[in-house]
Formats: C-alpha cells, structure tokens, sequence
C-alpha cells in the first residue's frame, strides 16, 4: 500500500469521557484487603481546575508499596513470604472523580522504599491523573504532612521549599487515618508534576 498521500491526524487531548471505560468496569478503590499489615488509611482526593472548580470527569491512578516498602512488581524482592503480603496488598488504584471532583482510596500507608541511589524515601504514593484537556498524564507524587522521613526524601529534596506543600496530604483531625490531598491542576498552588 502506498501511504506516501497519508496526513497524520492532529493530536488531541483525552475527551470528557474517556475514563468511563477505565473506570465503569475497571475500578479499584481498595489497594489492601483487611489482612494487610500496616495502619489503615483512607485517602480522598480532590481535583480542582485553574479557578478552583471540581473537575468531574477525571480519572486517578495511584501505585503504591506496601506497608514494609515492598511493591507489588515481579522487579521488587520477591520471596515465598512476600508472595503472600502482595496479595494482601495490590498497591494499584483507579478511580474517576465525582461530580464534586472527589474519589477515596481505602489502602495502608505505604513503607519506605529504595530510590535508584539506594537511599531510604519518605512514605509516598505515586499517582497518575488523565482528564479533559490533558494530552498527557500529568505525574506526581502524594507525601504524609508532619512524616519526619520528608526531610531525607531525594525526590522531594528537588523541590522548591515553598512548593513542597502542594504534594502534601493531610490528616483530617475529626477522623483518625483519613487522609486528604488537593490536585490543582493549574493557577495558584498549582500541583508539582514531574516530568518522567
């Protein structure tokens, strides 16, 4: 065939309704079932636009280690224990956003794990967001405000001091193990995304 008369088809981004097939049938709002190891956390999310309205129709994705540092990845230190704690703990989530732009991700805090240095990060998650008018997933990670481990943590250490606080969650102080974290997409106090 000769394609030598074919014009690529201009790029755009994902419409409102992509996450509908990722998430109708292919949610997952609960990380670690009741036998995991670890302190019980629910974390609700909250995605605003550049104004601070909710963003509906978002999609997260949220990947995380378990409570002992350890992913649920055949590339992590795998043995016969650790076979059984990964299926306690799946470490993987996805969730669209309500019409208040929220979802809540029932899991355990995440232990520290071995950056590529070999040095000890602080407790984080690693999240994914897809929403209308984003050509490409916009990456960033959620840190544990008051978590002693930050101060040592390489990745965060990248970070201009003033900006840390956008990838910090908080604990809500009414609910113990209820945990929050704003996604702003853009304008003031937008989130730190990574380019990775």
């Amino acid at each position: 065939m000769n394609d030598a008369g074919l014009i690529p088809t201009p790029s755009q981004t994902a419409g409102p309704f992509f996450h509908l097939g990722c998430t109708d049938i292919h949610a997952v709002s609960c990380l670690a079932n009741p036998r995991a190891k670890g302190e019980r956390i629910w974390l609700t999310f909250r995605v605003l636009d550049g104004s601070g309205a909710a963003v509906d129709d978002a999609m997260v994705e949220i990947w995380q280690a378990d409570s002992e540092g350890k992913y649920n990845h055949p590339a992590d230190a795998a043995s016969d224990e650790h076979e059984a704690v990964k299926q306690d703990c799946t470490g993987f989530g996805r969730l669209a956003t309500d019409k208040n732009g929220k979802c809540i991700f029932e899991t355990v805090r995440p232990g520290r794990v071995a950056g590529n240095d070999g040095r000890l990060q602080a407790p984080h998650l690693n999240v994914s967001l897809f929403a209308r008018g984003v050509l490409n997933r916009l990456a960033t990670r959620i840190y544990f405000n008051g978590e002693a481990a930050n101060e040592e943590d390489a990745v965060l250490s990248l970070v201009p001091v003033e900006r840390r606080v956008t990838l910090m969650a908080h604990q809500k102080a009414e609910r113990p193990g209820h945990w929050h974290f704003d996604v702003r997409l853009s304008g003031e106090n937008e989130t730190v995304f990574f380019d990775i």
